[in-house]
């Protein structure tokens, strides 16, 4: 007897890989009716048409809110959120789901955040509190805290920000990241698996991930990062450097076809616009190091022992294991962290329990949160610091 209608959005590959262990749970469970909105990225021909892979994942999905213009300007992005308001609010009239869960920043969940929040439908956010101080993501993550009445944070410190931010203590909950739990969890793709996608992995021993996303308050920063990283990869001709697509921010597409190009010349590049969760998981167990400035640098890959490369400003802010080597969009730079990353690689791995993110079984402690305990009132109580004193935070 189903007891509880929770819904979760989706808008691009890396969050749904994120989602999905949660996902499968919430599915499987008789209590609960797991209502999927899928929307942005996935539902793009452009960008892979991902939604494909949750269908064949085993999800029904229950509305395709379509929001992604042909544009990566800021005015398009903008449109784009009004269009998601709107879509989001029509989905939400014909099944209105008991609570919405939303991940991160990205605008895809504003607009699904601000419909929810006038149709009075209470929010569960993750990963909330966090830092990236190079983008419009920060501003985003941080309004969609204050729409939603539950939190589920990956960090002692993001905990903290939260209740800062004045929302109760009782609503904010340390479960970890769910990048963790992908990662210990998740199916992924075997060598032999991966070889028939990336052909080029047999030729070499070596092997570099590489993702570049734009740094959106920092216009022109993408072509800058860009500038300096390709002339290094250049340069490790017995190296695989697998690149994966940049996301539908602004200049996105911009990155992607330049990246294109690049790989198009070169026998030891080779470039996916996506590569899902089942292979990108597979691929990050055997690379040497990670480069660019996704998340996933900072929180996947190192529950593997993986070294990370993080340049500029993209990530700044975010909790860093010790694994991430941060650098600036310089040549100099950018060289000294890959060596310093080759050099760690080459040493030893890191232990999960030290890792800042791991907390153990965020997907499981949440699944049951959202099932068991009382939906969260839309009627919240501003808590100022004033009035939590004495209370542990």
């Amino acid at each position: 007897m189903v007891i509880r209608r929770i819904g979760v959005v989706t808008g691009t590959r890396a969050e749904y890989g994120l989602l999905s262990p949660l996902l499968s749970l919430l599915k499987e469970d008789p209590k609960v009716e797991l209502l999927l909105y899928v929307t942005g990225m996935h539902l793009s021909p452009e960008f892979g048409s991902t939604y494909r892979k949750i269908e064949e994942d085993g999800f029904y999905i229950s509305e395709k809110v379509e929001i992604l213009l042909s544009s990566d300007t800021p005015i398009g992005v903008a449109k784009s959120i009004s269009l998601g308001i709107s879509g989001f609010a029509d989905a939400f009239q014909r099944k209105k789901p008991d609570i919405l869960v939303l991940l991160g920043d990205r605008f895809e969940m504003l607009a699904a955040a601000i419909a929810a929040t006038v149709e009075r439908i209470p929010i569960a956010h993750i990963h909330g509190g966090e830092l990236t101080q190079g983008l419009i993501d920060d501003p985003i993550r941080h309004s969609i805290t204050k729409m939603a009445s539950l939190h589920f944070v990956s960090t002692e410190q993001y905990r903290k920000r939260v209740i800062q931010m004045g929302e109760s203590p009782k609503s904010v909950k340390l479960v970890g990241a769910l990048g963790i739990d992908a990662i210990l969890n998740s199916a992924y793709a075997s060598y032999e698996e991966l070889n028939i996608t990336i052909p080029i992995l047999k030729k070499y021993s070596s092997i570099f991930l590489v993702t570049v996303h734009p740094e959106t308050l920092n216009e022109g920063e993408s072509d800058r990062i860009l500038d300096v990283l390709l002339p290094q990869l250049d340069l490790y001709r017995d190296t695989a450097i697998i690149i994966t697509g940049s996301n539908a921010d602004s200049e996105g597409r911009k990155i992607n076809k330049r990246l294109k190009e690049f790989c198009r010349t070169r026998i030891n590049f080779f470039f996916s616009i996506s590569l899902g969760s089942y292979l990108y998981l597979g691929l990050l167990r055997k690379v040497d190091i990670v480069i660019g400035n996704s998340s996933s640098g900072l929180l996947e890959a190192p529950a593997l022992g993986i070294p990370s490369v993080d340049i500029g400003y993209r990530q700044w802010g975010r909790v860093a294991p010790s694994t991430v080597f941060h650098c600036n969009a310089e040549c100099t730079s950018i060289a000294e962290a890959i060596e310093k990353a080759l050099k760690f690689r080459n040493s030893n791995t890191v232990i999960l329990e030290s890792n800042p993110y791991w907390q153990g079984g965020a997907c499981l402690k949440i699944m049951q949160f959202l099932r068991d305990s009382p939906v969260p009132s839309v009627q919240k109580e501003f808590f100022d610091l004033n009035d939590i004193q004495g209370i542990s935070l």
